[in-house]
């Protein structure tokens, strides 16, 4: 099976080298590049995939009516003025290494779409079956590819891919070579192991290495082609495919044992809490874009933070996830300020919206964890794009912070309202990536804005 995965593995990486011939690849790459050092900036997106609700997390709402404000109260931290849910006693403890936005707003009121929005900017309220836009996380990875490195520029450690059907999040126009490597399964499994990673056997990697007929392919695209610009950048491709399968590098970056106990132990022995370590071991090793998703048992019955009544009990849901998830999101950005990774790792816990504000009540559709037997009436929130909140770190931001305010009952963004266009252009910023001049073209050869009027939030501006 692991030898069926890593032929997969070379022809998946190899499917998209005919549409790198796009113009001013190169020129752009160097464009966005940055020192190979540990100058070298990076992004780790924790994905909350259903959309967390705000009031019951970073934007509690203690003074607003009982069919909306919820059963939790709100805690002080060490942030003047920011409150936070008691569901989150670490994140408090933690505050001054975050800045809380509190004024996201969109249009897609629908997963697609609100995915579509955030991710991409993708201005279309309508779900989409999948994406047309490229996310941010692959533009990054198109334009910061090459460099002889041993490591992926773009791992997705339960990548953001999918919500049932449709997919969310991915290269659109820009072709399947530049999709995540994808790490999937638990990493706190005892017997848990990243396939397609450092070839143990010496012998086995150098006949690996004379066994695959890459030249012979690249010969015959050279002669149809004839570009020495795209030729390197296939040759890149082509060397880093290998290097994967045979760097011990590699293989250190994705091995949680080589971690000491202590630390396993502070994130959390559980899926969410070894995903987040793991993204630290990837961004400390060189990797550009990591991302993560926050889903399946930990969430409950229904895998997700999608808490409708029909699916979930949305407090109990909550209290059941809140624990670990409060424990891994502060973990992680702990330990990126303890090991000096915080001027040049910048961290983003978020969904694709918001919750609404005033609790709803239907039947369950099943019992199960968060969830009453089926019938049921129980109490939910649904989707809400109007406000959302989300937490950055790192980065070199000014963190202890609140940007924005909702209104009294959590309902609207009412000061420092921001939106997709501005969420892409501060992570671009961070990246070292000229937004307002990027253009990829897309399949017809249109040149398309990678940011299309966004403004970086000037106050995650870098710390004085």
């Amino acid at each position: 099976m692991k030898c069926m995965n890593r032929r997969k593995f070379l022809r998946v990486g190899l499917a998209g080298f005919g549409s790198l011939s796009l113009p001013g690849l190169m020129r752009m790459r160097a464009q966005a590049a940055q020192p190979q050092s540990g100058g070298r900036t990076a992004v780790i997106l924790v994905w909350l995939r259903g959309g967390g609700s705000h009031l019951d997390t970073y934007d509690p709402k203690p003074e607003a009516s009982t069919d909306y404000r919820g059963p939790f109260s709100p805690i002080a931290t060490q942030t003047p003025g920011l409150f936070v849910s008691e569901l989150l006693p670490r994140h408090a403890a933690l505050s001054s290494k975050f800045a809380v936005l509190r004024s996201m707003a969109h249009t897609g009121g629908g997963h697609p779409a609100g995915s579509l929005q955030l991710l991409s900017g993708d201005p279309d309220a309508i779900d989409k079956l999948k994406p047309v836009y490229p996310d941010f996380m692959t533009v990054a990875h198109y334009l910061r590819a090459g460099g002889g490195r041993k490591l992926p520029n773009y791992v997705g450690v339960n990548p953001v891919i999918r919500y049932d059907s449709f997919t969310i999040a991915g290269p659109g126009y820009l072709g399947p070579a530049y999709e995540p490597f994808a790490v999937l399964g638990d990493p706190s499994a005892p017997q848990f192991e990243v396939p397609n990673i450092g070839l143990k056997d010496g012998q086995q990697s150098e006949r690996l290495r004379e066994r695959i007929s890459l030249r012979k392919q690249l010969d015959v695209v050279r002669r149809a082609v004839g570009r020495t610009d795209v030729m390197q950048a296939m040759d890149s491709y082509e060397t880093q495919a290998i290097d994967l399968l045979t760097s011990t590098e590699a293989a250190r970056a994705f091995d949680l044992n080589l971690e000491p106990a202590a630390l396993r132990d502070r994130y959390g022995r559980n899926q969410w809490g070894q995903q987040c370590l793991m993204a630290r071991r990837l961004v400390e090793a060189g990797v550009d874009v990591v991302t993560t998703t926050f889903d399946g048992p930990l969430c409950g019955r229904v895998a997700n933070w999608d808490d409708h009544a029909v699916n979930h009990h949305v407090f109990d849901a909550l209290k059941f996830r809140a624990p670990v998830f409060d424990q891994a999101v502060t973990a992680l950005i702990e330990d990126l300020y303890d090991r000096g990774l915080d001027q040049r790792v910048l961290v983003v816990v978020t969904g694709e919206f918001g919750r609404t504000p005033r609790i709803s009540y239907v039947a369950s559709s099943g019992g199960g964890v968060a969830s009453a037997p089926v019938g049921t009436v129980q109490p939910g929130r649904d989707h809400w794009p109007n406000a959302n909140s989300m937490i950055w770190a790192g980065g070199g931001i000014q963190t202890s912070q609140i940007i924005g305010n909702t209104d009294r009952r959590g309902e609207e963004a009412v000061s420092r309202r921001v939106g997709p266009q501005d969420f892409l252009a501060t992570i671009y910023r961070h990246l070292g990536i000229d937004f307002e001049k990027v253009a990829i073209p897309d399949f017809s050869g249109r040149p398309i804005p990678i940011v299309n009027g966004g403004k970086p939030i000037a106050e995650l501006g870098a710390a004085v």
